[in-house]
C-alpha cells in the first residue's frame, strides 16, 4: 500500500494555496466545498497545495514549505508530492476516496463515475439514519461484536439494509424492530486455490471482511490476509483448532498442488 488513506477535517483550518490558473481554480473549489480558510504561504498551516505552473517557482515554493514541516500536494508533480488528492464520490456523510498515488488522474475518476453509476443517492441518508439510532443498537446488542455481526449480517448484499439498494430511517427502525440475533459461534474452513488474492471467491473475501479471526497455514502469503478485516485477528496455526472462539472464525489454507 503505497499510501494511507484519511479524512481530514478541515473546516475552519488553515490550508495553503499556491497558484493561479485552472488547475488551482480546481483545488480552491474543491477546499471552499471542505470549509477550509484558504490562506497564503505566509500563514501557519499543516497542509498546503502548491498548483504553480513554473517549474522553478513551483520547485522552490515546494522546497520552503517543506522545510517548515508542511505536508504539500504538488499539482502534477506526483514525485513531490506528501500526499495525493483523490476523485470523490460524495454521498454526504459517505464519502468515497479513489486515488492512485498520482499514476492517473484519469483513472481516478473513471472509477469514481462507475461508482457514482452504482451507488444510490440516499446512502448518506443511511448512514445519518444509523447514526441516529446508535443508542438504540448499542441498547439492543451491548457487545462491540454483537453490533458488528449484525450490522455486517444487515449491510450484506441482499441484507435488509443493503447500501445499493434504497432506505429512509424508517426502513433502519423496521430491521431494529425485527432484527435477528447474530449468527451463533461458528468456524468455516476454506481452500484456497490459488496465492494469488485476485483469485479470492466473492463467498470468501465477504468472509474475510466478516471474519473475527482468521487461523491460517504458513503458506498463506500477507497478500491474502491484508484482504481481511483490519481488526481481525490473525493466527498461524497447523490446523484449525477445536475451539475457534467467540463469532466468525475462518481457516485459511491453500490446496496442495
Amino acid at each position: 500500500m503505497h499510501s494511507l488513506p484519511l479524512f481530514f477535517r478541515l473546516a475552519g483550518r488553515p490550508v495553503i494555496l499556491l497558484g493561479d490558473g485552472e488547475a488551482a481554480e480546481a483545488k480552491r473549489r474543491l477546499l471552499d466545498r471542505a470549509r477550509a480558510q484558504i490562506v497564503g504561504e505566509d500563514a501557519h498551516a499543516a497542509l498546503a497545495i502548491v498548483a504553480i505552473e513554473d517549474d522553478t517557482e513551483a520547485e522552490a515554493a515546494i522546497a520552503r514549505l517543506k522545510a517548515r514541516g508542511v505536508l504539500v500536494n504538488a499539482v502534477d508533480r506526483p514525485a513531490l508530492c506528501d500526499f495525493t488528492l483523490p476523485a470523490i464520490v460524495d454521498r454526504d456523510p459517505v464519502l468515497i476516496a479513489i486515488g492512485t498515488g498520482g499514476a492517473s488522474a484519469g483513472l481516478a475518476k473513471a472509477v469514481r463515475q462507475r461508482i457514482e453509476a452504482l451507488l444510490p443517492p440516499d446512502v448518506g441518508a443511511l448512514a445519518q439514519a444509523l447514526e441516529t439510532l446508535r443508542p438504540a443498537i448499542q441498547a439492543r446488542w451491548p457487545s462491540a461484536a454483537q453490533r458488528r455481526r449484525a450490522l455486517d449480517a444487515a449491510l450484506a448484499a441482499g441484507g435488509p439494509l443493503d447500501p445499493l439498494s434504497a432506505h429512509d430511517r424508517d426502513g433502519v427502525e423496521q430491521w431494529l424492530n425485527k432484527a435477528d440475533e447474530p449468527v451463533a459461534d461458528r468456524m468455516v474452513r476454506i481452500t484456497l486455490t490459488s496465492a494469488n488474492p485476485d483469485d479470492l471467491t466473492l463467498r470468501t473475501a465477504r468472509l474475510m471482511g466478516e471474519a473475527d479471526r482468521i487461523y491460517h497455514a504458513t503458506n498463506v502469503p500477507p497478500a491474502i490476509l491484508y484482504r481481511a478485516r483490519a481488526d481481525a485477528e490473525r493466527i498461524v496455526a497447523k490446523a484449525p483448532p477445536m475451539e475457534p472462539g467467540a463469532g466468525l472464525s475462518l481457516w485459511l489454507e491453500i490446496a496442495e498442488a
